[in-house]
């Protein structure tokens, strides 16, 4: 646990109530470690879950697969509020932290401020995270009366000035900039606000100027975290393995871990040996459940393309629950016993690179 998990913890500690749904929590907790020491295939409701309100994005990213092969043959939309408030009604009671984020931009879902508000009323404890690439117009009036709301923030940036506008092509990156500062100030200390940037060969250079450009905001929290190519297959990975293994590229993660030692809020995820580690490197088999804007549940927040693979949908197939342990779930947990990849996950950062 980090100092952000360690300060949302204790935001959810103040905010929990001793009733009735405090008791079936407690439960679930119970459940949930005896689940960490036995990997048991039947798995209790989940303490984390990730809610795709929608995929629709007004941008069009080259680090993004929803501009490549399974973006392209997706269907787009947003999940209506009365099935956001039926997922919430089975799983509140049990819940720490719930993301309100996927493929798209959150802030672009019509009925965003109902969505949080309910969440907050079923349960004032539970965390809500969005994530938001804060550059379109009315960004800063959509999310000011969400702010009293919201316990965690994300800003994607991929870069500073012309290496953000590379990445994020037709975007001027002093909008972003603007509009990041317009929020921070209005949402003052009760929001942990974080930075997210996807790194690939046309931006690693700038890491330390995302870590400058958070220095002048006042975010303390960057994490960064490499280009998935197993949600982009159109990626030669021979090259970007290559890449990922260079002495540019290593030089500058040490320039990285040098950065760490004065700003702990620094995190650099998937960085792995290179070796393939199997299945068991990956979490999501058993945590952090994703649900796309039209109900399926897939496996992870990488590569959330129910036509590629799906566990089943929680409208149509008696709920999270009746998912959640399923067969086809069963089965994918069985393969992780095994430390057996599934084809779906080839290429995954979490597992090799």
């Amino acid at each position: 646990m980090n100092k952000r998990h360690f300060q949302l913890g204790i935001k959810l500690l103040k905010n929990t109530r001793l009733n009735r749904d405090f008791v079936k929590y407690v439960i679930n907790r119970i459940r949930i470690w005896r689940l960490d020491r036995h990997k048991e295939v039947i798995v209790p409701y989940p303490n984390g879950l990730m809610l795709e309100l929608g995929n629709r994005c007004n941008l069009h990213c080259i680090i993004c697969p929803r501009e490549y092969r399974y973006g392209q043959q997706m269907d787009q939309g947003f999940m209506p509020l009365e099935k956001v408030k039926q997922i919430i009604d089975e799983v509140y009671p049990y819940l720490d932290s719930i993301g309100l984020t996927g493929l798209g931009e959150t802030l672009l879902y019509p009925q965003l401020l109902e969505v949080v508000q309910y969440i907050k009323h079923k349960r004032p404890s539970i965390i809500i995270t969005i994530s938001t690439n804060a550059n379109f117009v009315g960004c800063v009036e959509k999310i000011r009366p969400l702010l009293p709301y919201l316990d965690n923030v994300q800003f994607s940036v991929d870069g500073i000035g012309k290496v953000y506008e590379q990445v994020r092509p037709n975007t001027h990156f002093e909008d972003i900039a603007n509009n990041i500062r317009q929020i921070i100030e209005l949402g003052g200390k009760d929001i942990i606000f974080m930075i997210n940037s996807v790194i690939t060969r046309e931006n690693y250079a700038d890491i330390p100027h995302v870590v400058q450009f958070a220095d002048e905001l006042g975010i303390e929290y960057v994490n960064f975290n490499r280009i998935n190519l197993a949600s982009i297959p159109e990626l030669d990975r021979n090259e970007y393995t290559a890449f990922f293994h260079s002495d540019a590229y290593r030089a500058l993660l040490q320039q990285f871990k040098e950065l760490q030692k004065t700003r702990p809020g620094l995190s650099f995820a998937e960085e792995t040996s290179g070796a393939d580690t199997g299945f068991q490197t990956c979490p999501f088999a058993w945590m952090h459940q994703y649900i796309t804007w039209d109900g399926y549940m897939v496996p992870c927040c990488a590569k959330p393309f129910p036509k590629e693979y799906h566990f089943g949908n929680v409208f149509t197939d008696g709920g999270v629950m009746a998912v959640m342990n399923g067969e086809k779930f069963q089965a994918w947990r069985r393969l992780w016993q095994r430390n057996q990849t599934p084809k779906f996950c080839v290429h995954c950062n979490t597992i090799c690179l």
